[in-house]
C-alpha cells in the first residue's frame, strides 16, 4: 500500500492508502449504507462509472468468491473504505478483496474518513472525484483539472458499455448454498421460496432486456417459473417479439435513463404487446416511455434499509436501493398510477399502467445485498402474465 488521495471536483481532499490496481481513476462519488454485500455491490453493473464509498467501516474480512458475483467482474470504477481487512476468515472465500481488485484492474482506497466523506456528499450532493496514488500526487492541480473535465453522470449513456452483445438463455436458479440448512430443513426453506415445480417445469417465457442486469434478478425469474432469454438493451422491438415472449422484463443499469433513448423507444413500441415489469433503471425507462420525465437526485439512494410504502395496500417494506435518478410523479399521464413511495423523501418507487399490462418498481426485490421483503413482485409479474396469456 502507498499513500493515496481522493480529490473531489469542489477541491475537497481526503487522504488514505491505496490497494488493488493503480490509478488515477475518475468517476462519480457515491455512498452505500449496506452492512454486508461488498462483493455484490462491486459487481453490480449499475455502479459503472462510480467511485463507491462503503459506510460500513470494516470491509474485506469475508473475502470474495465466484458464486456471490452479480456479474462476471467488478463494474464499480473504484472502492473506498474506512478499514480494509487483510485477514480473510470465511470458508467460502476464494480470494482476498485486494487480490480480487488487483486482478480486475480496480482501484481501492482505505484508511479514509468515510464518515466525513459521506456527510460531505449528503450536504453538497454526489460529485465527480479522482483517486490517485504514488507519483501522480506530485501535481494535485493537474488531478483537479482532470476531474473537472470529466463527463457528468447527467446525460451519460452507460448502458451500451455494460449490456450483453448477443442474446442468451439463462436457466440457473438461486443456489442452494444461499438458502441455509440441510436435508429436510433445506427442502422446507426451498418450498417457502417457490414451489419446485415452477422451476422444473416453467410454462412462461420471459425476455429480459439487459441494461446491466444482475444475476440475482435472473435467478429469481427462474425461481418463479420462467424460461428466460436475455437480449441486449440495443435490441429492437421487432427482435424482442421474434422470441415470442409471454412477458418482458426491463433490468437495472447505470447512467442517466433519459440518455438511453433507443431502449425508451423500444419500450414504447412494446407497450401493450405483452405484460411488462421493470426494476430500477427499468422503472425509469418505463416512466419515460409512458410520457413521464426523470431527474437526478441530490445524492441518490444506495443501501439495504429504505422503507417503501405500497399506496394500494398500505404495507411498508424494507428494501434494497441503488439509484441516482428518479421518476417525476407529476410528469406522468393521468392513466399511469403511482403505486409506491419512499418514506424517507417521498420519491416515486413504483408505478403501473393497467391498460398496457405494465408495472415497475424503483427498488430491488431480489436484493443482493439486502432484505427480501419485496420478492412478491416476481409473483405479481407471473400473475399478470397468467391473466394476459399470449
Amino acid at each position: 500500500m502507498e499513500e493515496g488521495i481522493l480529490l473531489l471536483e469542489d477541491g475537497t481532499r481526503f487522504q488514505g492508502r491505496s490497494f488493488g490496481a493503480p490509478g488515477p481513476v475518475v468517476g462519480e462519488v457515491v455512498f452505500n449504507t449496506s452492512l454486508t454485500g461488498y462483493q455484490e455491490i462491486l459487481t453490480d453493473p449499475s455502479y459503472a462509472g462510480q467511485l463507491v464509498v462503503l459506510t460500513t467501516p470494516h470491509i474485506g474480512n469475508t473475502g470474495v468468491n465466484r458464486l456471490d458475483q452479480e456479474s462476471p467482474r467488478p463494474f464499480a470504477t473504484a472502492l473506498i473504505v474506512r478499514e480494509l481487512s487483510l485477514t480473510v476468515s470465511n470458508w467460502r472465500s476464494e480470494h482476498s478483496l485486494p487480490d480480487y481488485l488487483q486482478s480486475h484492474g480496480t482501484f481501492g482506497l482505505t484508511d479514509l474518513d468515510t464518515r466525513a466523506l459521506t456527510r460531505h456528499i449528503r450536504a453538497q450532493g454526489a460529485m465527480r472525484g479522482i483517486l490517485a496514488q504514488g507519483t501522480a500526487l506530485r501535481d494535485e492541480g493537474a488531478l483537479l483539472e482532470r476531474v473537472r473535465r470529466a463527463p457528468s453522470m447527467e446525460g451519460a449513456d452507460l448502458v451500451r458499455e455494460v449490456c450483453c452483445r448477443e442474446a442468451y438463455r439463462w436457466d440457473e436458479p438461486t443456489p442452494e448454498q444461499w438458502l441455509g440448512g440441510t436435508g429436510a430443513e433445506l427442502e422446507l426453506v426451498r418450498k417457502l421460496q417457490q414451489p419446485t415445480e415452477l422451476r422444473e417445469s416453467p410454462i412462461y417465457h420471459v425476455v429480459a432486456i439487459d441494461c446491466g442486469i444482475k444475476r440475482g434478478i435472473l435467478r429469481q425469474l427462474v425461481d418463479h417459473g420462467f424460461r428466460v432469454t436475455v437480449v441486449p438493451a440495443t435490441a429492437s422491438a421487432e427482435q424482442i417479439l421474434e422470441h415470442q415472449p409471454d412477458g418482458i422484463f426491463l433490468s437495472n443499469g447505470p447512467g442517466d435513463p433519459a440518455a438511453v433513448t433507443y431502449t425508451i423507444e423500444t419500450v414504447r413500441q412494446l407497450l401493450g404487446k405483452a405484460p411488462l415489469f421493470g426494476i430500477c433503471l427499468g422503472h425509469q425507462l418505463l416512466g419515460l416511455a409512458l410520457g413521464g420525465a426523470t431527474y437526478k437526485l441530490k445524492f441518490g439512494h444506495r443501501g439495504g434499509n429504505h422503507p417503501v410504502k405500497d399506496l394500494i395496500t398500505g404495507q411498508v417494506a424494507i428494501t434494497s436501493h441503488n439509484h441516482g435518478f428518479a421518476v417525476q410523479p407529476d410528469s406522468l399521464p393521468r392513466d399511469v398510477r403511482l403505486t409506491h413511495v419512499d418514506l424517507n423523501d417521498g420519491t416515486c418507487e413504483g408505478l403501473e399502467h393497467p391498460g398496457l399490462m405494465a408495472f415497475s418498481i424503483q427498488y430491488h426485490p431480489e436484493a443482493g445485498p439486502g432484505p427480501h421483503d419485496a420478492l412478491e413482485h416476481f409473483s405479481r409479474f407471473r400473475a399478470l402474465i397468467a391473466r394476459n396469456p399470449r
